[in-house]
């Protein structure tokens, strides 16, 4: 699972864009418990997700043309421009070019070769979201894409990431780990192939629950979908997924006792 040690590949931030940050702002805090602040009048609209003070994710306004509500992963990065361009490289797009964020760090916007949207971070002052894989935080990552093998390339490309085939319900699942340390521990996600000809190749985060059916039941009385009801997933979990009211797919998990 993701902890906040981060190392290059590892998940470190994660934001959501929105057409409605306000109303965005509001679901979070009805769903997972979250207080909202802003940035400043020099953040563009940009906040963060807080809990008891600690950034566990942010908000913003939707600043790309076209763009459609969602969840953007940030992997940290050594050198934001090396893998913009190594990115580029090996097919990928970059949407928007390695840029500073003050003294915060560097990131750039890209999208991989199958059309998943990522980002990368080069840390400067901020490291990363302050905590991760507790109740209501981040806890998991997974690409949903149409060839793992082929994307899973790319991104050991960028990041050399590590990789273990696992059975799953219909499917094999592929858990990533990023270079450093036991590759078990070492894993933060994972990889799956689309089920159908209508599903969206993406990113989906996943959120650490104490209790996945009240949180659809949370989702659904304020506005948001339920798009795959809670599920018991053998030695993994309990999990389900949804949207919020504008679109912005994600999915929560109560994870498995350990042991």
């Amino acid at each position: 699972m993701l902890d906040t040690r981060y190392t290059h590949g590892s998940p470190c931030w994660i934001d959501l864009g929105s057409p409605d940050t306000t109303a965005a702002a509001e679901f979070y805090a009805r769903v997972l418990g979250w207080e909202y602040r802003s940035a400043g009048p020099d953040g563009g609209g940009y906040g963060f997700f807080q809990q008891d003070g600690a950034t566990v994710a942010a908000l913003g306004p939707l600043t790309e043309e076209g763009a459609r509500s969602a969840w953007t992963v940030y992997f940290q990065s050594s050198d934001a421009d090396t893998t913009q361009m190594v990115a580029a490289a090996e097919g990928g797009r970059v949407r928007v070019r390695a840029m500073d964020v003050m003294d915060a760090g560097r990131m750039a916007a890209l999208t991989d070769p199958a059309g998943a949207e990522f980002a990368v971070w080069q840390p400067g002052s901020v490291k990363g979201l302050d905590r991760t894989s507790s109740t209501n935080t981040l806890v998991w990552v997974e690409l949903h894409t149409p060839d793992p093998e082929a994307a899973l390339a790319f991104y050991r490309s960028l990041f050399e990431w590590r990789w273990a085939e696992m059975a799953a319900p219909g499917m094999t699942y592929r858990v990533i780990s990023t270079a450093d340390g036991d590759q078990q521990d070492a894993s933060f996600g994972g990889t799956a192939e689309l089920q159908d000809s209508g599903e969206r190749t993406r990113w989906i985060p996943y959120f650490a629950v104490e209790d996945a059916d009240a949180t659809a039941d949370a989702v659904t009385v304020s506005g948001g979908t339920v798009l795959l009801p809670p599920a018991d997933i053998p030695d993994v979990g309990r999990l389900a997924w949804f949207t919020d009211p504008s679109g912005a797919e994600f999915a929560v998990l109560k994870p498995a006792p350990m042991g």
